[in-house]
């Protein structure tokens, strides 16, 4: 790691940490071409809302991790960006939740699986950690839509309930819904069709997320679904906090 990116008093350090963590992954197979672009057009994203949770996020936090403590069949859905960001703490989550992990990615060909499959099953063995991971092998396919992440394993994103799918694809997203999925995804774009077709929309970046709920999950256990919960306008919040950035 670079001398900056080391340093925790540097006021950059975790957006350092961040993009090194992508560097590494990227030396190693695990991204695609487009990962860093992805990221840094979150990152500018993350800047308008202050490089912190908002109240809005820490609310759609809550909500999806009650959503996915009452699951019957609740699945974590990966790309490469997530394992290269949070590939432990997501598997700290999964292993709470006591539910698979499925790798599901665009650009997909047998090394990039290859590396991915391997790097979660290092994390998984050296952290002791319980959790099935799943994407080798897909032997279902998601209705409605094309292309490779139409593929699916039938045990996981296919017969889940609920999903967790940080850092999604707008369309796909729409798929999962249209397929009466409780859908949740972490996306730092309020405008996005991700963060617009999603039940629950968490407009925060994707290691805060996860950490926030494995602290939640730590110290309070399962939280309770609200019923007044309304995802548009908790998007609506996220949005107007940005708005405001300007108006300052």
């Amino acid at each position: 790691m670079s001398k900056i990116a080391a340093d925790p008093t540097h006021p950059r350090y975790q957006s350092l940490l961040m993009r090194h963590r992508l560097e590494v992954a990227e030396q190693k197979g695990l991204l695609a071409g487009s990962a860093l672009i992805a990221h840094g057009r979150g990152e500018a994203f993350d800047y308008l809302i202050g490089e912190q949770t908002i109240p809005s996020a820490l609310q759609a936090t809550r909500q999806a991790l009650a959503y996915l403590s009452a699951a019957k069949r609740p699945v974590i859905s990966l790309n490469g960006n997530v394992v290269a960001l949070a590939g432990k703490e997501i598997l700290t989550l999964a292993h709470h939740l006591r539910c698979p992990v499925e790798v599901n990615i665009f650009y997909r060909t047998p090394e990039r699986m290859e590396a991915l499959l391997s790097h979660l099953e290092e994390i998984k063995q050296h952290e002791q950690l319980d959790v099935t991971i799943l994407g080798a092998e897909p032997d279902a396919r998601i209705p409605g839509l094309e292309g490779p992440r139409a593929n699916c394993v039938r045990e996981g994103i296919f017969e889940s309930d609920v999903i967790l799918v940080p850092l999604e694809d707008g369309d796909r997203c729409e798929a999962l819904v249209a397929m009466g999925k409780t859908v949740i995804v972490i996306d730092l774009n309020p405008l996005s069709r991700t963060a617009q077709m999603a039940t629950v929309t968490i407009v925060d970046e994707l290691t805060r997320v996860v950490n926030n709920m494995n602290n939640l999950f730590e110290s309070i256990g399962q939280t309770s679904l609200s019923h007044t919960y309304d995802n548009q306008d908790i998007v609506q919040q996220a949005l107007d906090h940005i708005l405001s950035f300007f108006a300052s």
